[in-house]
């Protein structure tokens, strides 16, 4: 029997397959960029990647929503239903209309973070559907 070199496969290579305890690792990194990257000074918000990339018009807003939709490509992969996914696209799309708004768009970004929202979406669809996936935050 041969032994398999493992050394590569750390905590940081475990989110690449696509049972749901990976898959959850992913989007909850994804989440942290789009949303929580940078702690405003003085406040207790984050601005993530969606707000950052309002700065370059309606293309930054586009990538970001490409991002979010990702989310949703993910949620079907878990088995969430078609209402579900359609809410969480609905997210996705209202966060990239109101970001085509030039400059102002970036204020409702940053209070409207649908990339959360759907987040805890497919955290509950988890933690009911594959209860050996859940985290313990605390």
């Amino acid at each position: 029997m041969v032994k398999q070199d493992t050394s590569f496969a750390g905590p940081r290579f475990s989110a690449l397959g696509r049972d749901p305890a990976a898959v959850r690792q992913r989007l909850e990194a994804l989440e942290h960029v789009l949303e929580g990257l940078i702690r405003v000074p003085g406040t207790n918000r984050t601005i993530g990647l969606d707000v950052i990339l309002d700065v370059v018009p309606v293309v930054g807003e586009t990538i970001a929503a490409g991002l979010g939709a990702w989310l949703v490509w993910e949620a079907r992969n878990v088995g969430m239903s078609k209402w579900q996914m359609s809410r969480m696209m609905g997210n996705v799309g209202v966060d990239w209309l109101l970001g085509l708004i030039p400059w102002v768009g970036a204020i409702p970004d940053f209070f409207f973070r649908s990339n959360t929202r759907n987040l805890r979406m497919i955290k509950r669809h988890l933690d009911k559907h594959h209860p050996g996936t859940a985290v313990i935050e605390g």
